[in-house]
């Protein structure tokens, strides 16, 4: 019973266990992602690691037209 309410929980520890303890602690500690110090950090990490973000096409304008089968 218990075990079956934590199972996500450790599921993803296991998965990324860096990944959830620093979510964990923001959490506990109410950081706020959003703001400057915090945001900005986080903004030249993710250019160094050189995502492809900024490669994505523009979405196109205009009416689209669909089928529908």
């Amino acid at each position: 019973m218990f075990f079956e309410e934590v199972q996500p929980f450790v599921r993803e520890f296991f998965a990324e266990p860096i990944a959830f303890l620093g979510g964990f602690a923001s959490g506990v500690l109410k950081v706020d992602l959003a703001q400057d110090p915090v945001k900005s950090w986080l903004d030249k990490e993710a250019g160094a690691t050189g995502s492809d973000d900024d490669n994505t096409p523009p979405p196109p304008s205009g009416p689209q037209t669909i089928s529908i089968d």
